[in-house]
């Protein structure tokens, strides 16, 4: 249809802002643009170039590449219709995942299968072409650059998480060598406008091709940080039919950018499963310097189950990366989203990581840092205690607070002069007994022994708050409280749950009844809403631990549910 579209607004004098439908059409299908990769003498990664047409003809397939192989959709993007199989079973499975996924998502169930590159680091080439002439006309000599490279190699479930601009991995020589290679490719279909080429690369600096997306990126302000290009405004005039005004050697690599996808996914759970609802509340870090939001919601918005989870895109910039990484952490700090599970607190921990601060990434970089999934922010002793001394002091300020009325006494005659309390905080497992006296604006709070000294404007209306303890500043969200006490607090990026009483309201609560927690073990419960697409049971049959029940489908991405335990249905 998008081809139709595109031929009919041809024929009607109207141009596209994009490369022609011959483009579109070859490096839209994953198979023939590998074949036209090839021609181009451009690097490929080994694999079938043919379709696969069914499950016994994908084992054989894999079996000849030698496992592990990657299963992906011809027509395919975003991290869709991808599997990963490393014997015959998980081959069939990936078989029927992939093609389903690819049918749903784009209409067209074509699969390939390729070697799979273990441990890759997946990087892009921004490219720009310009035919010097109009686009009516048959002859097509064309002007191309390319615009260095961007590392995206944090991945979930195949699509990106972290991406950064340059790479820390490439030389000089490696960059020039997949620059030229991916304009190489873009001339080979006559490729106009901009368009991305990806590859993955391995430890040994080996490069071959994956695919080429026939537009911008969702990464590409990343690019445009480092360059000084406006990619927008280069497809504008290449549409136009003007020539390219800059030469290879003018492309420079100034600074360092980082863009974060900000989803609305739970990152708790498989490092990130959709989460649906609408945004009550909704702020963007713009007050912090060098950030840029790329975003298509607002304060009111739903997140539904028919689209892709993504909130915006989050980026910072700077003269290196150690400043570039700064900056996000303070975006990330910074960034308000209520009403939706969201991924900061993974992408916060992803970039303070030593791993990732030193470059060790790859496409693995996920499961391996956190093989039992994530769990948040791991505090430290300090952190703890300033936790626990910035939950106190805002426990006490609300008192204060809740004392006042339009900034007078609710009742003049009879003014308070309680300077001190003595608070039980819990947070996880532990009780901490705490001490808590005011000076002016500021509190001194006892924790395990330690005196801390907490000070903010204390705007308790504010959805970020700004508190200094003993010289370090933090900027942290209280998301929730209630008359027990419970308060959810977003520190470091994570939220934590605590329960702030009194002394004596906290050696009375150990009568105050516990709710027994509900016995799931015998109920299959979604981890997501989403759309039922098969069952794989009926009522009396008997299940295996492990076994599929039925497979729920959210925002195109197929998962199977499994039973927990051997019982029947």
């Amino acid at each position: 249809k998008v081809i139709s579209s595109l031929s009919l607004q041809a024929s009607e004098g109207v141009t596209f802002i994009g490369p022609d439908t011959h483009a579109i059409q070859a490096m839209g299908d994953k198979i023939e643009s590998k074949l036209l990769a090839k021609n181009a003498k451009v690097n490929t990664i080994p694999g079938f170039d043919g379709v696969v047409k069914d499950a016994d003809e994908a084992v054989r397939i894999a079996r000849e590449i030698g496992y592990p192989v990657m299963i992906k959709a011809s027509a395919g993007g975003g991290g869709k219709g991808m599997r990963i199989a490393w014997d015959d079973e998980e081959t069939r499975e990936g078989f029927r995942f992939s093609s389903q996924e690819a049918a749903s998502s784009f209409g067209d169930d074509r699969l390939l299968i390729e070697k799979f590159i273990d441990n890759p680091r997946h990087i892009e080439i921004q490219v720009c072409i310009i035919i010097t002439i109009y686009l009516v006309l048959a002859d097509k000599h064309g002007n191309a650059l390319w615009l260095n490279e961007r590392e995206c190699s944090i991945q979930r479930r195949n699509q990106k998480v972290v991406e950064e601009a340059p790479s820390t991995f490439l030389d000089p020589e490696t960059r020039r060598a997949m620059g030229e290679q991916a304009v190489a490719l873009a001339k080979a279909v006559k490729y106009s406008s901009a368009g991305t080429v990806e590859f993955l690369v391995d430890s040994s600096k080996n490069f071959y091709f994956l695919e080429m997306n026939t537009r911008l990126q969702v990464e590409h302000p990343v690019t445009e940080c480092i360059t000084g290009l406006d990619l927008v405004q280069e497809m504008i005039r290449v549409a136009k039919g003007y020539p390219l005004r800059h030469k290879q050697a003018d492309i420079p690599i100034n600074g360092w950018a980082v863009e974060c996808r900000v989803y609305a996914e739970d990152p708790y759970k498989s490092f990130g499963l959709p989460s649906i609802g609408k945004l009550s509340q909704y702020q963007e870090p713009l007050h912090v310097p060098s950030v840029r939001v790329d975003s298509g919601i607002q304060q009111g918005s739903d997140i539904s189950i028919y689209y892709d989870p993504m909130i915006s895109k989050l980026i910072t910039y700077g003269s290196n990366r150690a400043e570039a990484l700064k900056r996000m952490e303070e975006a990330l700090d910074n960034y308000v989203i209520r009403g939706v599970a969201h991924n900061i607190s993974l992408l916060r921990e992803v970039i303070i990581h030593p791993r990732f601060v030193k470059g060790d990434i790859s496409t693995k970089f996920l499961p391996e840092v956190y093989p039992d999934g994530f769990k948040g922010h791991k505090l430290t002793d300090f952190e703890r205690r300033e936790l626990l001394a910035t939950a106190a002091s805002l426990y006490v300020a609300e008192q204060l607070r809740s004392q006042r009325f339009l900034g007078t006494p609710r009742i003049p005659i009879a003014k308070s002069k309680r300077s001190s309390w003595e608070l039980s905080v819990r947070l996880g497992d532990g009780i901490y007994p705490i001490a808590v006296s005011k000076d002016g604006t500021s509190f001194s709070v006892e924790v395990d022994g330690m005196k801390l000294n907490v000070t903010s404007e204390w705007n308790l209306a504010s959805p970020l708050l700004s508190v200094t303890i003993d010289g370090t500043q933090r900027t942290i969200q209280r998301l929730s409280r209630n008359a027990s006490g419970d308060t959810s607090i977003q520190f470091l990026g994570t939220v934590y749950k605590l329960q702030i009483l009194t002394k004596v309201a906290a050696e009375l609560s150990k009568y105050m009844p516990e709710k027994a927690a509900e016995d799931t073990s015998s109920i299959l419960r979604s981890p997501m809403p989403g759309a039922v697409v098969a069952v794989s049971v009926k009522p009396g049959d008997t299940v295996s631990e492990g076994q599929e029940i039925c497979v729920i489908e959210a925002m195109k991405m197929q998962n199977s549910m499994i039973a927990a335990k051997t019982g029947k249905v």
